[in-house]
């Protein structure tokens, strides 16, 4: 069964007035469109667009009636719950720095926010819901920009030398505010300690010590040796950050992650406690149904400290690439280590091309239309921006057409992890 569904952009401050309007089709509205919402998600559902022929108006009503044909006996049987949200998402200005909690985490946290009495809309609320919350994104956009998890400590010793050097060449050489911040990078616990640091003082703490740090690296971020050093994208993060948010933590954060550019087609699969922030572009963002966040700078939100620090890994990695594994001609997946999850981009050539799956699917076009036929004998044709939700009985897509379509579904039940 095909199900043709929409819904209206999430207005978030940082979207982009143009990117999912060009990338659906439409006129743009003037206002920010951040987020186009394509799942269940009690935050905003996707709309059912012939509700007669469900009977609902949107996805999470029918699921919630009807979750043995909509998910499958398998998922009807763990909860009658879509495992996963599938996102157009659109940034023109900085995300929060933002990390997100292991399955253990999501429901140890759940549970006692539940029994200490904070409400689900509390403004100090960390835990919406049991689940935790991978994602992957991927460049749809010719470059996306992001930060995400800690860089190699020699990357973070090579920055802090470039900042050194802008120092002895400044005017007014005051080299006492890097020797601070270097005294947090030395110890046993360098990235942890920094960030708490950080955080913790430079948010209103008692010694103003980490707001006089925050101030000078901004300062020396735009420095002719700043950004003609190796470093010189992180650098130029730094001065868009500090314009946007100055005297944040988060901005001398950014200098402890890894700086990536995207191009398209490229993705990065962000992990439990994987520290990061999408800063510019247009992508596909897929990942599980929750939405607990754990802020670490970059917003006017709420930041709890100790429970950041608690979910965040601190293991310096390189830039969590994830390569797509080439399925047939014209099909690919990005297929990471969860059971929530995969993503399918196909462009199907002069053969149809064939997609097969065991579970419920969301499929939305990029460009030109495409013709889906599934299983049962049924098909649906979507043109441009158009979506679809799948159900788990036509078990084999055949793609024609010359769109790309982006199709998520379920990844494979072995990979559940703790």
């Amino acid at each position: 069964m095909f199900i043709a569904i929409g819904n209206t952009p999430r207005d978030y401050a940082w979207g982009s007035t143009t990117a999912i309007a060009a990338f659906r089709g439409t006129a743009a509205s003037g206002a920010p469109e951040a987020e186009l919402w394509l799942g269940a998600h009690p935050g905003s559902p996707a709309r059912v667009l012939d509700a007669a022929s469900v009977g609902h108006a949107d996805l999470a009503s029918w699921i919630a009636a009807a979750p043995d044909q909509a998910l499958g006996p398998r998922l009807a049987a763990e909860g009658a719950r879509l495992p996963f949200l599938l996102k157009v998402l659109a940034a023109a200005a900085p995300l929060s720095l933002q990390a997100h909690p292991t399955p253990a985490q999501a429901r140890a946290g759940f549970a006692r926010e539940e029994a200490d009495g904070v409400s689900l809309t509390a403004y100090d609320r960390n835990y919406k819901d049991e689940f935790h919350k991978p994602e992957l994104i991927v460049a749809v956009s010719d470059t996306f920009d992001a930060l995400s998890g800690f860089r190699p400590l020699d990357e973070v010793r090579g920055v802090l030398e470039v900042l050194r050097a802008a120092d002895a060449a400044a005017p007014e050489s005051d080299p006492a505010a890097l020797d601070l911040l270097e005294s947090h990078l030395t110890g046993t616990d360098p990235l942890r300690d920094t960030v708490e640091w950080l955080l913790r003082d430079g948010r209103g703490g008692d010694t103003g010590e980490a707001s006089w740090v925050i101030d000078r690296v901004e300062e020396l971020a735009t420095s002719e040796q700043a950004l003609a050093s190796p470093y010189a994208r992180s650098f130029e993060t730094v001065g868009a950050l500090a314009a946007a948010y100055p005297g944040d933590p988060g901005v001398v954060i950014s200098l402890l992650l890894n700086r990536v550019r995207l191009v398209r087609g490229e993705a990065l699969f962000l992990a439990a406690g994987n520290i990061h922030a999408y800063l510019d572009g247009l992508g596909i963002e897929l990942m599980a149904a929750s939405d607990n966040v754990l802020r670490g700078g970059l917003t006017p939100k709420h930041i709890d400290v100790t429970e950041l620090l608690d979910v965040l890994d601190f293991t310096p990695i390189p830039a969590p690439y994830l390569a797509p594994i080439e399925v047939s001609p014209g099909v690919a997946v990005f297929r990471p280590d969860v059971p929530d999850f995969e993503l399918y981009r196909v462009e199907p050539a002069a053969e149809p091309a064939r997609v097969a799956f065991d579970g419920p699917a969301i499929v939305v076009v990029e460009r030109d239309g495409v013709t889906i036929g599934g299983g049962t004998g049924a098909s649906v044709s979507l043109g441009r921006g158009g979506s679809a939700y799948v159900t788990p009985d036509e078990g084999e897509l055949s793609i024609t057409g010359p769109g790309i379509a982006w199709i998520a579904t379920t990844g494979t039940p072995e990979l559940v992890s703790a």
